[in-house]
């Protein structure tokens, strides 16, 4: 399966920040926002994983998670000339893509809970299936998002965008798992009124075809997408808590690697030297000293 984090867009809402800086380089308390979202992708065992960028900004991205191999995996990078909706994602990665089941995350969104793994399991094997996997998360304010309309058995019945008049609570967080020839489903889409290829349309598609699964985040799920400076000290401020709390680094992608045998204890140890000054890299030196080496 294939992964792509689309982490392109001006990020207008959070000017006059994001006039020098990607939104997604900045950091959530202890680590660059683009961590959450590549961490996300490699717990669902996704190695292969392309980071959609605007132009101005790849460089950045490059020097810092570089070909992906200091977490044992491979990233490519394409540019986002202009942002034209999410689903515009899977046209620029077409050729990425190629004939395989594809799941696409929003760089600016952040997911921590129980059982995550296993929902993230379930969505794969959806997409293997030939469905299409969208995630639900109970909201205060649903006209903000895309909503999933469900029955008692947690079944779609439909997909809207902001609604005025929401027919749930249950917004569409910025995870999607996709089957196989996505790419060729969203050239179908035609731009909306804002000149987009809106993702609840690509999402329409499937439902109509009967080929929409629906995974919900429980209660004690978080999700944050931080978009706004609010919901970037909030996210901030639940990250560093849990893991004061937990004394552990949370969304680690060179604790995922390593716990996946997808990097060496060599590897982990050099990147943890690199590190070392802060607390980020002292949580990866304790890793070094306190496990056995993964079997591969």
């Amino acid at each position: 399966m294939k992964g792509i984090i689309l982490a392109g867009g001006s990020g207008t809402r959070l000017y006059p920040i994001t006039e020098g800086i990607s939104k997604q380089l900045m950091p959530i308390y202890d680590k660059p926002m683009i961590y959450y979202p590549l961490s996300t992708l490699m717990l669902a065992g996704i190695k292969d994983i392309l980071v959609i960028t605007t132009r101005e900004d790849q460089d950045s991205f490059k020097r810092l998670l570089k070909d992906g191999r200091d977490f044992g995996i491979k990233i490519t990078y394409q540019v986002q000339e202009k942002p034209e909706g999410l689903a515009q994602a899977f046209l620029i990665g077409e050729d990425f893509i190629l004939d395989e089941p594809c799941a696409m995350v929003l760089g600016d969104n952040i997911f921590y809970g129980n059982k995550f793994t296993e929902i993230l399991e379930h969505a794969k094997i959806n997409a293997y299936d030939g469905k299409a996997t969208i995630l639900g998360n109970q909201v205060k304010d649903p006209e903000r998002f895309g909503i999933m309309e469900l029955d008692e058995e947690n079944n779609v019945l439909s997909v809207e965008e902001k609604p005025k008049y929401p027919k749930s609570n249950y917004a569409i967080t910025g995870l999607y798992f996709y089957p196989s020839k996505v790419a060729d489903v969203a050239k179908n889409i035609t731009k909306s009124a804002r000149g987009e290829y809106e993702i609840t349309t690509l999402n329409e598609m499937y439902l109509n075809k009967g080929l929409l699964k629906a995974e919900i985040l429980g209660e004690e799920f978080t999700w944050f997408d931080t978009g706004t400076f609010d919901s970037e000290l909030d996210a901030a401020n639940m990250i560093r808590a849990i893991e004061k709390n937990k004394d552990k680094i949370i969304c680690c992608p060179e604790q995922i690697a390593y716990y996946r045998g997808w990097i060496s204890k060599e590897q982990l140890e050099q990147r943890a030297q690199l590190l070392s000054k802060n607390e980020y890299g002292e949580y990866l030196l304790k890793l070094v000293r306190a496990t056995k080496e993964p079997r591969r």
